[in-house]
Order: C-alpha cells, then structure tokens, then sequence
C-alpha cells in the first residue's frame, strides 16, 4: 500500500516506487473544492513536498506528484462530482500562478524520468481538453501573476484563459533561452494549433524569458482576458457562472467513490482484482493478463451506480491504467508488455452491450471514455506490444482493442495438446468502430486498414461473431495465426529478437508506425515534440556539464556547441 507520508512513493517488495494512486485527502499540493455545479482546483505546492530529494517546490514549480495529483483531481471530478459543469484552475500563492516545472528536478532527473514525466503531463493536459470536448466540462484557467513554461502550458490546456491587469502578470514559454530545451508539455503545438498565434509573434514569445504581460498577451491570442486586480475575483465568479450555463451534455446529480485500488505487490508480480501483471526480468518481459468478468451485466443504470467502482469494466480500465504507469517509471528494462486475457468472450459482449445500450447515461459514457484514454495511454508507451490470443482469453470489444494497439499479435490456431480450454477466439462490436480513437483522430482498426477502407467494412460485418484463429488472419486482425506444433519457438524467437535490439531505436520506429494517417494537435504533441525533446534532453547544451539545466541559477552562462546541424 502507498505510505502517504512518503511523497507519493511506495514501499513493496524492498524497493521503491512511484506511485500514480492517490486521493484529496493525501493531496499536498492541490485543494479541491466544489461548489453546486462549479468545481475550483487551487494549486498551493508544498516546496518540502517534492517527490525526489534535493530540490524544492517553490513557486507553484511541479514535479510529477503534483501533477499525480492533478490528474486524480480531474478523474474524481469525472465520476464523483458529475454534475459539476466547470472547472477553475487558480493559484493558492500571491503573484505567481506557477514557475511550471521545476528545474533542479529536471536537471537532476535521469533520462528516462524527464521524458515520461513529460509524457504524463502532456497526458493529463490533454484529458483536460476531452473532458471539456466529450463530458461538457469547461475549463478556466486564472492567472494571477507569473506562469512561466509548464505553468503557462497548464493554462493552455483550458478552454479561457484569465490574466490579472496588475503592470506584472505575465505569461512564459521560457524554455529555449533559459534551459536550452523545448517547452515539454505542447506549448508550441498549442500556441499555434490551438490558439493560433501568428508565426512571428510566437516566435517573439517563445524567445523572451520575462514572457509576454497585459495588452500585447491579450491581442497576440495567449490570453483571452485581461482583468483588472479589482475585479478579478469578480470576472472569476461570473465566467463561471457564464460557462455553467452553457449547453452540455447530460450529467448525473449523484457520482460514484473511486475507492483505492487493491492491489499485492511482490518481488515479480502485481495483483489486482481483474489483472496480473507478472515480470520476467532476466527476459526483460512483463505479460499482462486481464480477467474478464466473473458475473453478468447488471440490469440497469441504477444497479450499475450502485456497484460504483466495482462494475467490471471501470475496475478494469483504472487497473490497467495503473499497471501501464507501473511498467512505464518503476519497470524501465521491461522490453516487451505481453497481452493476454483470460474469460469468456461471450460475458465481455454482454457488457459491451449493456454499456451501448445505455451510452446517453452519464457513467456509461464516462467508463467509455476513461477507456478511451487508458487504450491511447497503452499507444503511447514505449515497449515494445504484443498480445497473445490462446485458448481460454476474452479479446472481445473493448479488449480486442488491445491486439489493435499491439505492435504484433498471435493467435493460436485450434487448441493446445492437453487444454481442454475453449479454443482461441476473437470477437468484435460496435465500440471497435469508434468509440476509442487513437490521437490521430482514427480507430485503430480505420489506421489498420488505411490501404484499404473494403477490409474495415469486412470486419465490421462480422461484429458479434466469434472468429477463430484462420479466420481472424484472413480478416486482418490479428499479425500470425499458428498452430501449436510452431507457437512456442515462433514466440520465444520474436521475444528474444525484440530484446536485442537497440531500445532507442525500437521506440522511434514503433512511435512512427504506430500513428499512421492523418496528423491532429494531439499527434503532434506526442510524436513531434516528443521525439524532438527525447533528442534535446540529451544533447550537451542541455544537460552537459557546460549546459544550460547545469548551469541554471549558478551566475554561469551556459557554453553551447554553436553548430546548428
């Protein structure tokens, strides 16, 4: 279990970790209040909270438990408070809104940490804006001072932006002439593809350390109000007021507890309620195994609010979401996440159903759309992704997403000498055509068959059927159909193949393929800046002994290599 006291780590099995659990009673670093349909998350950062040693928090700078943190807040909005119609996000200190993230953590930081704390803060950015899009929840960000690189970029994420008119609020994307490095968390793409800033006034802005104030960040488009400091809680309360009463989508008056995950760590496993993730170490493997459900569907909207965080399928997504995390910062030299399931596919369409049948009821859309999320958190993680289809799994709907989103899959052809287990089997449903888009804006199965959009329509014919190993090859579905007399060599060749390749090479090529077709502001974000900063982070100018993140805040320039190559 989390030791609360330890800054977001746990203690398990001798070692520690980081732990993406939490709750606002353990919040050190945000206030959570919610007010009829206004919910105000204020950021108040603990300087002695920070999660690592050897740096503090100050002036609302973050590190990745304060955005653990903000992340949760967001999440328990979804399913605990539904009828909450809009967000303030505002700072608990005087003049500054946030320093964004800070710089003793990034310059002592490994590599590895930097570049997925800046995955999952684009991560939890980007839940802020399909929050507003698809639950209808508005965003209003308050800047009563200073917000500075990931403080400004936090701003960005809300659909209006308020600036106090006080002659020294500004906004910053200091990044560049500061630190030598890109600002990590899709400043530039929003800046441009959001907000739309013209190319030369960005260029001014994302070049300037002291950052934009008052008039000029209000015609350049990085604000979208300026407030004087007199009536700034008063514009605050009746934007508020303005954005609540919009149309939105239908939202539930009582939510549901998001109640701690149980989970068991030991020396080579986790074990949750619905999954087992198991960890081959000197392979370098980590094979998650889903559960399917044990139970039918409930009959009703009600009977399913009142299983709360228990109902199958919100159990399962937030544990899959947490084991993905656990792999992604604790597991750094798991090489491949090996997928397999465990059910019968005939109850995971029953649930699929049930969860289609009632897509205009709060809570089924928003489990709908937490799997959404936790599918493109799996897209987005770099290992290498295989699933195995055998004997006995249930990849069906909702989990036949995970084959989709694997880089290979394998099903087995008939069944194993001596398993009396059903055979292997594949089934679809309507959720697989368009209820989890990846960040290019397409299904998985649309990016799959972007050859040849007839295939999409042959396996769309074939919804609700049980498709066996021959036939799910022929379809496209699945990489390799094998029997058992080649499934064994066929896996350990591939697996042992993977883990010899260069990881920095895998994650590059994968990243490209995986993202085919059409580019959105979210694909950009998480392919280009994200290939560009994973470079940049590395670079001597950057983190050299000579560079700028060594250098910050010494009274030394930083000594760069000129050459623009």
């Amino acid at each position: 279990m989390a030791d609360p006291a330890n800054n977001g780590r746990v203690l398990a099995d001798g070692k520690q970790r980081i732990d993406f659990q939490t709750e606002p009673a353990r919040y050190r670093h945000w206030k959570l209040n919610v007010d009829g349909d206004v919910a105000t998350l204020t950021m108040d950062v603990d300087e002695k909270g920070a999660l690592f040693d050897g740096y503090d928090l100050k002036l609302n700078s973050y590190d990745l438990g304060v955005d653990i943190e903000l992340a949760d807040a967001f999440e328990r909005l979804r399913f605990e408070h539904p009828h909450v119609r809009v967000v303030v996000l505002r700072s608990g200190k005087p003049r500054v809104f946030s320093a964004g993230a800070n710089i003793r953590m990034l310059a002592g930081a490994t590599h590895a940490h930097k570049v997925n704390f800046c995955k999952f803060t684009n991560e939890t950015r980007n839940g802020i804006e399909d929050f507003s899009e698809n639950s209808g929840v508005a965003t209003i960000c308050a800047i009563n001072g200073t917000a500075a690189g990931g403080g400004y970029e936090l701003a960005l994420a809300a659909d209006h932006i308020m600036l106090v008119d006080d002659g020294s609020a500004s906004v910053a994307l200091p990044e560049l002439p500061l630190l030598a490095v890109l600002p990590g968390t899709g400043g530039l793409t929003r800046v441009s593809d959001k907000r739309k800033v013209r190319r030369d006034h960005a260029d001014v802005f994302c070049t300037t350390e002291e950052g934009v104030k008052g008039r000029r960040a209000l015609d350049w488009r990085l604000v979208d109000e300026l407030v004087p400091g007199s009536k700034f809680e008063e514009a605050i309360a009746a934007r508020a007021r303005e954005f609540a009463v919009k149309p939105a989508r239908e939202r539930g008056d009582a939510g549901i507890k998001l109640t701690p995950l149980a989970r068991a760590f030991s020396a080579d496993a986790v074990e949750y309620g619905s999954l087992t993730v198991e960890l081959d170490r000197p392979h370098r493997l980590a094979a998650i195994t889903l559960r399917g459900p044990a139970s039918p569907p409930p009959r009703s909207t009600e009977a399913m609010a009142a299983l709360g965080a228990d109902f199958w399928p919100l159990k399962l997504a937030r544990e899959l979401d947490d084991a993905i995390l656990n792999i992604r910062l604790n597991e750094l030299d798991v090489a491949a996440i090996v997928f397999k399931s465990a059910g019968e596919p005939e109850q995971v369409l029953a649930y699929e159903r049930f969860l289609d049948d009632n897509k205009d009821y709060w809570l089924a859309r928003e489990i709908r759309l937490l799997w959404k999320r936790v599918l493109k958190r799996v897209d987005l993680t770099s290992r290498s992704l295989v699933t195995l289809i055998e004997p006995g799994s249930c990849f069906a709907g909702t989990l036949a997403e995970l084959p989709f989103a694997s880089d290979r899959s394998y099903m087995l052809i008939g069944a194993r000498q001596g398993d009396n287990r059903p055979a292997a089997a594949l089934a679809l449903s309507e959720a697989n055509f368009g209820a989890y888009p990846m960040c290019n804006g397409l299904t998985r199965l649309a990016s799959r068959f972007l050859a040849r959009p007839s295939d999409l329509d042959a396996a769309k014919a074939e919804c609700g059927n049980k498709l066996d190993a021959e036939t799910a090859q022929k379809l496209g579905l699945v990489t390799f159909a094998l029997d058992d007399i080649d499934w064994d060599d066929e896996l350990r060749v591939f697996l042992e193949e993977r883990a010899s390749f260069s990881p920095d090479a895998l994650t590059g090529m994968e990243a490209n393929l995986r993202f085919a077709g059409p580019e959105t502001m979210e694909s950009k974000i998480f392919a280009r800046l994200t290939a560009w900063q994973n470079w940049i982070f590395q670079r001597p100018n950057a983190i050299g002994e000579d560079g700028a993140l060594k250098r910050y805040g010494s009274g030394q320039k930083p000594a760069f290599d000129t050459r623009r190559v």
